[in-house]
């Protein structure tokens, strides 16, 4: 999708420093992303071998192959429309608030307030779900190379050591995780290329395509196909999230309100297509479907490589996909930070005036980034005392998010003419690709707190729709408290934007 300028030749560099100062920010964080690392950092956090990995078990039973597959192709789509909405706004306003900003100036402050904390609540919950998934596979890995047993404790015990290590590593510098999301690009391409060379080589036996693109497993309890296949969507759906992320990182990016809206494109197409290439592999490899989904490692693909490559050829592909995992975790981390930084520079936060301090040396929000993975951990654990508590926490992650995505979309919408895009625009595509982006996102909303098996137990339980409303009587409880407080900054535009702003336009 071209932008209106791209068609008459490159968009021009815009003085990013002065933009943000017209959108009422000084800046304060380190312009040292190119536009490479943006879309790596979003790339990195959608991470399709941390999400398609991780969920693999879960599609197993809800649809199986058939839905795997054509759901990954068919949601990949949407949430491209998706992107490509949110694309636009963002290359209009291109700061590290991002949704919530967003919505604050298309929509009013309570638009604003409450996409704000659905947003922070999803990428907490984001950092909690990845880097637990990650300690999942890690216990996985010491189980078949030293026969450990990874135990609640010990799982918990290895999450908060990979939560202590992104603390550490996003100390550093945004150059450090431009640096490590750009190889992580790489890792993740290449390591698909990996995984899916050695299931298509070395196993004797494949699946036949038959089975690969039509066969359809239930294992929910439930009865209608229709149902059980709209829940198995979800694998797809839970993967394409955290992108985002390049938005967050806008005010740290050069060039940011042309390469952050490109980075978040970038990061869905090229995650939709490897992540095809990626379960298509797994899925051909099958040898023991049954056995995988009940593995002794608790991690079906696991089981999978196990079968096909033999441990040692297992274990070396579980190192691939926990370093993947443990990039994801990384940049979710930065993303988060920043979210937490720009949230309390507008007065949202309980202490505000601690979370929004910057480092002089790093230029990088410290005290966000370690509020960051202690939320995360808080968040995980119930873990030690439920096996349905990881599924609890990837709800927190989604129903929060996604909603968040379309918010800022719908108000654009909503806008009409008084929205005046950045240099990176959908032209007359605007208003179809954002309503099917609305439309599919209130859908896939109603998806996330279905229940997904049968019957409907305590151990079994969709616990999103009470996440969302959690996360709601939080933010309006929080409102009633602290909106005075609350307050996106007007100081330093423009006199036109100035004068938008008093009118309701901007």
């Amino acid at each position: 999708m071209s932008t209106a300028r791209s068609q008459s030749g490159p968009a021009p560099r815009r003085d990013e420093e002065q933009r943000l100062r017209e959108l009422g920010y000084q800046p304060v964080l380190a312009r040292r992303m190119g536009g490479f690392g943006n879309f790596a950092i979003s790339f990195s956090v959608i991470s399709i071998l941390s999400g398609c990995m991780t969920l693999y078990g879960f599609g197993m039973g809800t649809g199986g192959p058939a839905v795997m597959l054509w759901g990954w192709a068919g949601v990949g789509l949407f949430v491209l429309c998706v992107g490509l909405a949110l694309a636009e706004v963002t290359s209009a306003y291109p700061t590290s608030g991002a949704l919530y900003y967003m919505a604050d100036r298309l929509g009013g402050r309570a638009w604003g307030w409450y996409t704000g904390w659905l947003n922070l609540l999803g990428l907490l919950g984001a950092i909690a779900g990845i880097d637990y998934g990650a300690a999942l596979f890690t216990g996985a890995l010491f189980q078949l190379q030293w026969g450990f047993d990874p135990t609640p404790e010990s799982t918990m015990l290895i999450f908060v050591c990979i939560l202590v290590l992104h603390a550490v590593l996003n100390l550093f510098g945004v150059r450090l995780v431009s640096l490590l999301n750009s190889i992580s690009v790489w890792w993740h391409l290449g390591g698909v290329a990996v995984i899916v060379g050695a299931l298509a080589i070395v196993p004797s036996h494949h699946q036949s395509p038959e089975f690969v693109f039509t066969e359809f497993v239930n294992d929910t309890g439930w009865s209608n196909p229709l149902y059980v296949a709209a829940i198995g969507l979800l694998l797809a759906q839970y993967t394409f999230s955290g992108y985002d992320a390049s938005a967050h990182l806008s005010e740290e990016t050069s060039n940011a309100s042309v390469s952050a809206a490109r980075g978040i494109v970038r990061a869905i197409w090229v995650s939709w297509a490897a992540g095809f290439v990626l379960l298509a592999g797994l899925t051909f490899a099958i040898q023991d479907y049954a056995g995988a989904q009940d593995s002794e490692t608790g991690v079906p693909p696991a089981q999978i490589l196990i079968d096909a490559l033999g441990t040692g050829g297992a274990t070396a592909m579980l190192l691939v996909v926990i370093v993947a995992q443990l990039f994801c975790g990384n940049a979710e981390v930065a993303a988060a930070s920043r979210m937490v930084f720009a949230f309390s520079r507008d007065g949202a936060l309980p202490g505000s005036r601690l979370w929004q301090r910057v480092s002089s040396r790093t230029q990088t929000p410290v005290h966000a980034v370690w509020l960051s993975v202690a939320v995360a951990c808080v968040l995980a654990l119930p873990s030690l005392y439920s096996k349905t508590a990881y599924g609890a926490v990837t709800a927190i992650n989604v129903i929060g998010i996604t909603p968040a995505y379309a918010i800022p979309i719908f108000l654009r919408l909503r806008a009409g003419d008084r929205f005046r895009p950045g240099p990176w625009q959908l032209g007359r595509w605007s208003k179809p690709v954002g309503w099917v982006a609305v439309v599919w996102v209130a859908c896939v909303t109603v998806l996330f707190c279905l229940p997904q098996s049968s019957p409907v137990t305590v151990d079994s339980m969709n616990y999103a729709s009470i996440a969302l409303a959690v996360v709601l009587l939080l933010a309006t409880v929080w409102w009633f408290i602290a909106r005075r407080s609350y307050q996106t900054p007007t100081g330093y535009g423009t006199a036109r934007e100035q004068a938008e702003i008093a009118e309701g336009i901007v």
